[in-house]
């Protein structure tokens, strides 16, 4: 027979819709979804295309978000939604977060990036005096929950004092707002899609070590994942750690070592929300164990481990058998050169685990 190119081309494609059909078939009695190898920064841009798509008013704004902003998340928007939609701002935190507040008091969805979270901080009164208070003060009026700011934070490997802190305790003290930092980039999708279309304020903090070294499955739809709500990533009996963003690699990692080498069985459990968190979760595991390691890179001091410690104790009280063990950063600035020796790291977490068995 005369081969024909156009004929058989045509037939390829039928075949590979057939069998793409089939698959998804297959996917969806098998209660499946379709995915996308992504990493972090691959997942939030997509959270953030997908959230531009279903809600003509959100619009996408930053210091350099145009052309994709320092860690690429905001790559490719300004080309698909227009520079109305995803644009440029002054180098002004305080302008960033005050335009963000007027724009979502409108009713509007306002998506802010503040290009690292240590540069959070001139907006900080916008934030716990504006944005948090906005729906108290006016007895439920109005309120300015369309607002979502987002912010990388955490250790990179080089970023020294100004591009590596983890401010989430400092928000933490204030209620009308939400804080959320994933671990992962099938996390971070969701919980930004959900922060993104939460009726309160969100601040949504991305480990920026995360953004390139966090890779997994990513569902391709459209999905939300709640806020306020733990995961318990590995089951235990012996001792609960408990952790968030990056800190949770860290953490399953020590779990694995004590383990191994001594039989310790560790119960890890991801907050995912600081504001509000999921004391239930953490509660109900501490029960189990009698004891607590809780660890995150920000400072001891004032850090978010002393209100679960708090909490725990407050209500785990005769359960506890050990004191409560806090595994964070230093207590002084982030440094540059001694990085590794300020950061809680393995050997500090398995450290804090065995005082806590061995007491």
């Amino acid at each position: 027979p005369e081969f024909k190119p156009a004929a058989m081309r045509r037939r390829l494609v039928a075949s590979r819709d057939l069998l793409g059909a089939f698959r998804r078939s297959l996917q969806a009695e098998a209660g499946m979804q379709e995915t996308r190898r992504l990493n972090l920064f691959s997942a939030v841009n997509d959270a953030l295309r997908l959230a531009l798509r279903a809600d003509t008013s959100a619009v996408v704004f930053g210091e350099d978000v145009a052309f994709g902003g320092v860690f690429r998340c905001t790559t490719g928007l300004l080309e698909e939604f227009g520079d109305s939609r995803v644009f440029n701002t002054p180098l002004s935190e305080q302008g960033i977060a005050g335009f963000a507040i007027g724009y979502a008091a409108m009713g509007k969805t306002a998506i802010a990036e503040m290009q690292f979270a240590d540069y959070i901080f001139p907006a900080f009164d916008q934030l716990v005096n504006e944005a948090a208070k906005y729906r108290y003060r006016s007895g439920g009026q109005f309120h300015c929950g369309g607002l979502t700011v987002r912010a990388p934070c955490g250790a990179v490997g080089h970023g020294a004092l100004y591009h590596s802190q983890s401010p989430e305790a400092y928000f933490a003290h204030t209620p009308g707002l939400k804080i959320v930092m994933p671990r992962s980039p099938r996390r971070a999708k969701g919980l930004l899609l959900r922060a993104i279309r939460d009726p309160d304020p969100v601040i949504f903090l991305e480990p920026k070590a995360l953004y390139r070294t966090a890779v997994e499955d990513v569902p391709t739809t459209d999905y939300e994942l709640p806020l306020g709500e733990a995961e318990v990533l590995r089951p235990g009996t012996d001792v609960t750690l408990v952790g968030y963003g990056a800190q949770v690699k860290v953490l399953l990692e020590a779990a694995e070592v004590a383990e191994q080498k001594w039989g310790i069985s560790c119960e890890a459990i991801d907050l995912q929300s600081i504001l509000p968190w999921d004391r239930e979760a953490v509660c109900r595991s501490v029960s189990k164990t009698g004891r607590l390691v809780i660890s995150h890179e920000a400072p001891v001091t004032g850090g978010f481990a002393g209100e679960v410690a708090a909490t725990v104790q407050s209500e785990c009280f005769l359960s506890l058998e050990a004191p409560i063990q806090r595994v964070c950063g230093l207590d002084t600035p982030f440094p540059l050169a001694f990085e590794k020796h300020y950061l809680p790291n393995v050997a500090k977490v398995i450290d804090g685990i065995r005082a806590a068995v061995e007491f």
